[in-house]
């Protein structure tokens, strides 16, 4: 219950302080879309930008890539989406609702409670909504599908994408010759995605339109072994970077059977969420699936000839698979942090609780705050241009409403890193007092100082 909770308090601090809303809101909302605020673009940017530079520009092996939403629907056909990428579903007959079969039978867990229990038998399962007897099992294709040009016939039938993997692969070729690539090397992309989900869930975690981030990785097959080890570690370095609970993170390696059809080996980094342990992301050795399914599907040769024993062949992939959104609610859930008593010494008044949202550096959506002491004429003055400094290198506000005490509190919750307090002293010494979120610690600093401090502090 206490878990609960505490995914209800996140979503309430997203929207309260314009990280996240409910998308068409004054319309009275659609169903599991949600539009990113001020703060919650930034959080989200930051976490792109981050695994940017892990994944692409710290490597020599790697490029970027950005593939059309709507591409030629073969595409969908060789990866096997428009006849496969479907769920099973059930719908209740007496409400009506529809309900991932799959979801219901995890829900209702089919092993016995004790030891005299017996299972769940799956033709007892019912309506979670109404207790109703659900339908027999249909399968449900996922897949958005549209129409080009004005003629809605099944000539000009088109696809918004399900996965941003397609968009790599149908490129491999050209990317191989306009960059002169060598194995190994991978091709990764940051993009939207979609799924006509039958069921959405928990806030921004399984959502109709999302963002993945994926790597392709090209590797000759004698090597993957060691080449999907070395992307695990990089995937437990990321999610350090981005401050998860390592206690909340389960690697777990998917057994024969369950695996997709394609895959010989697949690891799901799960996370323990509020509402329970679900895959965050996942790291897969798809062979030469994929690369093979487009060569017979295109006609065309999308073989690698290696440079010096001139052996031709496809490559196989391996595939690191991260979902922006799914990325932001983790950060948020493990940087959510409640101080009983509150910790602020600034003001007289009575603090049950205060909020510190603990986020990396590297993700916070402001770096700096610039807070003058006092509304009067001579510091907000000064206030307003050491902003204006600051600004052209770091992401600041500026605030003046309420107590230093209140303002300080405002940032802590929202994960600002420093406050920079602009007091009547500046006017004499030029000098600022900086506030650490973490450590509550101040600093003293010279206002010609500031950038070399904050560069030096920010890891800039």
């Amino acid at each position: 219950m206490e878990n609960q909770r505490n995914i209800e308090k996140v979503v309430n601090l997203a929207k309260r302080r314009g990280f996240i809303f409910p998308s068409s809101e004054i319309y009275g909302g659609l169903s599991a879309s949600y539009d990113y605020g001020p703060l919650g673009v930034e959080l989200k940017n930051n976490i792109k930008k981050a695994w940017w530079k892990m994944f692409v520009t710290d490597r020599m092996d790697m490029v970027g890539l950005d593939a059309a939403i709507i591409m030629h629907p073969k595409v969908w056909e060789a990866s096997g989406h428009v006849d496969n990428f479907s769920d099973p579903l059930v719908e209740c007959k007496k409400c009506h609702k529809r309900f991932r079969y799959d979801h219901l039978l995890e829900d209702n867990s089919l092993e016995p409670k004790h030891d005299k229990a017996k299972p769940i038998d799956p033709k007892d399962i019912v309506c979670p909504e109404c207790g109703g007897q659900l339908t027999d099992v249909k399968q449900f294709n996922m897949m958005f599908k549209t129409f080009m040009g004005p003629v809605e016939d099944s000539a000009s039938v088109v696809y918004l994408r399900p996965e941003t993997a397609g968009g790599i692969f149908v490129n491999f070729k050209n990317v191989l010759e306009t960059q002169r690539m060598k194995l190994p090397f991978g091709i990764a992309q940051i993009g939207k995605a979609f799924r006509n989900e039958i069921t959405t869930e928990n806030f921004i975690f399984r959502t109709r339109e999302f963002e993945q981030m994926e790597v392709e990785y090209f590797v000759n097959p004698k090597d993957w072994k060691k080449h999907f080890e070395a992307w695990l570690e990089t995937m437990r370095n990321w999610c350090e970077l981005i401050g998860l609970d390592k206690k909340n993170v389960v690697e777990k390696e998917i057994k024969d059977g369950d695996r997709a059809h394609y895959s010989k080996r697949t690891v799901d980094f799960e996370y323990k969420f509020p509402f329970g342990q679900k895959e965050l992301y996942g790291l897969a050795y798809r062979t030469d699936y994929d690369l093979i399914q487009h060569e017979k599907f295109s006609k065309e040769d999308l073989k690698y000839t290696d440079p010096i024993s001139r052996e031709k062949f496809i490559p196989h992939v391996i595939e690191p698979s991260l979902g922006v959104d799914r990325s932001v609610l983790a950060a948020l859930l493990s940087a959510y942090t409640e101080v009983e008593g509150g910790r602020s010494t600034t003001t007289k008044a009575i603090k049950d609780v205060e909020v510190v949202l603990r986020l990396p550096y590297a993700l916070a959506p402001i770096k700096i705050t610039v807070l003058p002491l006092s509304k009067k004429e001579p510091l907000t003055k000064l206030s307003q241009e050491i902003l204006l400094k600051l600004k052209k290198n770091f992401v600041c506000a500026y605030d003046e409403t309420a107590s230093i005490g209140k303002r300080y509190r405002r940032q802590d919750e929202i994960g600002t890193p420093y406050c920079l307090t602009v007091d009547f002293d500046s006017l004499e010494d030029n000098k600022v007092t900086i506030r650490d979120r973490d450590s509550m610690k101040q600093d003293r600093v010279a206002i010609d100082d500031l950038e070399s401090y904050f560069r030096e502090k920010l890891n800039y």
